[in-house]
């Protein structure tokens, strides 16, 4: 059932909303049907950037992809839990790392989440930032991957997102915004720095690729 209600949200309702209503570009994201397991990689300055990955993924797969999401945020509530889980399909996790507790601790809930199956959406960024600007990117997405380096990270890039809902404001307003996807790509060691820096070099090859 959560398979069909996600399709319908993002594929029809989120997509065509996004597309018309905001002016989010998305380029084709098909080749993803065929990689068996990833993580999408992307930056992060609105709450349009996960809508507009889920709304961008191939309908088959969409139940299979998990957005990782900030437990105190969209796990606030019981009920926020809820309806984040089943509507958004996200993995929620703590902010900060939490290694006396395994099961609590969210590097161990990504990698567990990739063993149970499941793709990943990870905003290395972390948190929003100012519209437009890039932040340093943490190492969590270095520690999951350096232990996981059979799976693929996809780099993504969007632009515009922040300026059609900032952070700190719920109005979505009109705004001209591109989604980008780089291609699915293994890393090339499993040194945690070196793969933090790997990602960042893709960001740059995808905004001066003419397509941002």
């Amino acid at each position: 059932m959560q398979k069909l209600i996600l399709l319908i949200v993002y594929s029809f309702f989120v997509k065509w909303f996004l597309k018309i209503f905001v002016g989010v570009k998305f380029k084709n994201a098909k080749f993803l049907v065929d990689e068996k397991q990833f993580i999408i990689v992307a930056n992060h300055n609105s709450h349009l950037d996960t809508m507009s990955l889920m709304a961008s993924l191939p309908r088959s797969i969409i139940h299979k992809v998990k957005p990782v999401a900030a437990g105190d945020h969209f796990g606030k509530t019981k009920f926020k839990e809820k309806l984040s889980s089943y509507f958004i399909n996200a993995l929620l996790i703590k902010r900060g790392r939490d290694k006396e507790n395994p099961e609590n601790d969210p590097i161990h809930k990504m990698i567990k989440a990739l063993d149970d199956g499941f793709s990943l959406i990870l905003f290395p960024e972390g948190s929003r930032g100012v519209p437009e600007e890039e932040q340093p990117l943490k190492k969590g997405i270095g520690l999951v991957l350096s232990q996981r380096p059979k799976v693929k990270f996809v780099p993504a890039y969007m632009k515009g997102m922040g300026k059609a809902m900032p952070k700190g404001d719920n109005l979505i307003v009109p705004h001209n915004c591109t989604l980008v996807y780089g291609e699915p790509t293994k890393i090339v060691n499993t040194d945690v720095d070196q793969i933090v820096n790997q990602i960042e070099d893709y960001f740059d090859k995808l905004k001066i690729s003419g397509e941002i």
